[in-house]
């Protein structure tokens, strides 16, 4: 193959400097913004309704969304709307980058619970919001207690009209890497008999899990058909829900890169 000459090589480098400043300027704004909501979900929080903290969480997922457009070049383009069932059920989702955090807040109804690492909650200001909004804190060292506590408040919130979302792999996973998925989610389904909405999407391509930096293109977010729960056992839904992802994700465009 022919080497690049010296213009090309300038013309790439001057790429990555201008994508780098711009994603630097994105996360300005990121954790400007979260310290910013996280602030007012403590001061709003004891006197507003918890309709109105969860539109306040997804304003803040919708304005970051749009700064990802307007500053990087990033957009979102989102598939199967319309396969979400009536009622509330628990979303297991693909986890590739800090973008399905903001998308899953964005797109779905907004009455949410989310599980995550107990670890969140200890840092300054944006921990404390986080309470406010009916987060599932998981140590992830617990083992089985840290299932045995997913599934008591996941039942609370799912019985109270939240959806519940959980990240399978339990950490960010790079494109063309598969983690194993932890059971915690399928048991909360079985247990509950609420049907399963599997996510899968390709951010992981344009963010990458320990990357600042982001690439201008079209992320692709693809909701799954619902999986019914009754009857059926925690790893035969959590077989069903790995296959569908996994497969979903193979096919979308950058998911084969390491």
């Amino acid at each position: 193959m022919d080497r690049p000459t010296f213009r090309e090589r300038l013309n790439a480098g001057l790429l990555r400097g201008v994508t780098l400043t711009r994603s630097l300027l994105y996360q300005v704004v990121l954790v400007g913004s979260a310290l910013v909501y996280s602030t007012l979900l403590l001061v709003v929080g004891p006197m507003a309704s918890d309709e109105r903290l969860d539109r306040l969480a997804q304003s803040w997922a919708k304005l970051n969304l749009a700064a990802l457009k307007w500053i990087c070049g990033l957009r979102c383009r989102v598939s199967g709307l319309d396969r979400l069932p009536v009622e509330n059920a628990i979303v297991l989702s693909k986890h590739q980058s800090a973008w399905d955090i903001l998308a899953l807040r964005a797109v779905l109804p907004i009455r949410q619970s989310w599980v995550l690492k107990q670890e969140l909650m200890r840092i300054p200001v944006f921990g404390a919001g986080l309470k406010r909004l009916h987060c599932i804190p998981i140590d992830r060292a617990a083992g089985r207690r840290a299932i045995v506590e997913l599934v008591r408040e996941g039942l609370r919130n799912l019985q109270s009209g939240r959806w519940v979302i959980v990240f399978p792999e339990g950490t960010r996973t790079a494109p063309g890497c598969r983690h194993p998925y932890a059971i915690g989610g399928a048991v909360l389904a079985e247990r509950s008999g609420r049907p399963v909405v599997p996510i899968a999407h390709n951010a992981g391509s344009f963010w990458g899990r320990r990357s600042i930096s982001k690439t201008p293109g079209t992320i692709d977010l693809v909701i799954g058909p619902t999986i019914p729960t009754a009857g059926r056992s925690a790893a035969e839904i959590n077989a069903a829900v790995e296959e569908w992802i996994e497969s979903t994700v193979a096919a979308l465009p950058g998911s084969d890169a390491a």
